[in-house]
């Protein structure tokens, strides 16, 4: 596709989200709260206004943060820290301290008073439920790149260190060593990885994670080879998996379950970033580039992503994900905002 065939695409999808059901706050189409999937997507679009130049969206995003940041920021966990990560940025390049002291009061709870697991792990927290002793796969997006973020900006040690720490032991645990792709979650209240579920949107925000995580951060050694290993097991795997129509189901393995648009466009997004930044072999060009067609496909004319399957709790049983109604979300729009962004990266740099 040309580049702006992708930037009408995108801007599309992001229209189609911003106007969607903004006085209706338990829909996850809502642009209007602070929340992960608002977070996802804010995130999407300063990737893209750094791309284009176009300054109606730094104004667009600065605005909606400073109408939330006098509304009153809302209670503390996994998800409410997501959109954090687009505000430092923002701060990184305006150098609005308000924003900064925001994000160092965040990073500050997220140190020392974000409820933490066996062997130190960021419980994942969210306004519906405590979740202890639980690690899911989506706690590395939306909170520990905030974290990573924030170390290199003010240079903190400790909030490298944690962010590294966090990223290994979510690997530990989440990984399944047979197949290199992830499970949902893991508890340490009875030691296991719930229904063994391989849930592929969750399964999304590590192979986005782990390729901005790189990006972000400055790890390196150790701690850099172990993070690229485990995101090439996991693209491995899912180059097997992948659909001829460049889809992947929402239970990987089981091709009983309905292909995931979501999960796609996070699929797509990683793997082709992990090639133009050389963390992936440049032989999984060619999966990436089947997930943008699918994605695209899945564009209605009016900007809805169709295909995307509703939030989504831990399982036990595999019809548990099977069963999750499938309808338009925030956080669809928002990664495939993402990934036809990423889309546009590649034009740009072949330029």
């Amino acid at each position: 596709m040309e580049q702006r065939e992708l930037e009408q695409l995108l801007e599309s999808v992001f229209n189609r989200m911003i106007q969607a059901n903004e006085h209706n706050s338990n829909d996850h189409m809502n642009f209007d709260t602070w929340e992960w999937p608002v977070g996802v997507a804010l995130y999407g679009l300063y990737k893209f206004y750094r791309l284009t130049g176009k300054e109606q969206y730094l104004q667009f995003m600065v605005e909606w943060y400073d109408r939330h940041i006098e509304a009153g920021l809302p209670p503390k966990n996994v998800n409410s820290v997501a959109p954090l990560l687009t505000l430092i940025h923002i701060y990184e390049q305006g150098g609005n301290e308000r924003y900064l002291r925001i994000c160092e009061e965040w990073a500050d709870w997220i140190m020392k008073d974000m409820p933490r697991t066996e062997e130190g792990g960021l419980q994942h927290i969210t306004i519906i439920a405590d979740n202890e002793q639980q690690l899911w796969d989506d706690t590395l997006f939306m909170t520990v790149l905030f974290l990573a973020k924030m170390a290199e900006v003010t240079g903190q040690s400790n909030y490298r260190s944690e962010a590294e720490y966090q990223f290994l032991l979510h690997i530990k645990y989440l990984t399944d060593i047979k197949s290199g792709l992830w499970f949902h979650g893991w508890t340490f209240d009875g030691r296991h990885n719930f229904g063994g579920n391989l849930w592929a949107r969750g399964n999304c925000w590590f192979t986005a994670g782990a390729v901005e995580y790189l990006e972000i951060s400055s790890c390196s050694g150790a701690v850099e080879r172990f993070i690229l290993e485990a995101l090439d097991g996991q693209v491995r795997k899912l180059s097997e998996l992948q659909g001829q129509n460049g889809m992947w189901h929402t239970l990987l393995d089981d091709p009983a379950s309905y292909m995931e648009a979501s999960a796609t466009a996070g699929f797509g997004y990683g793997i082709l970033k992990g090639v133009r930044k050389g963390y992936l072999d440049a032989s999984y060009w060619e999966t990436g580039r089947k997930a943008i067609e699918a994605v695209t496909s899945c564009i209605e004319p009016d900007g809805t992503v169709s295909q995307v399957s509703y939030g989504t709790a831990i399982g036990h049983e595999a019809a548990h994900y099977k069963n999750i109604p499938i309808c338009p979300t925030a956080y669809g729009q928002a990664l495939v905002i993402m990934l036809l962004a990423e889309a546009m990266e590649k034009i740009h740099d072949e330029a």
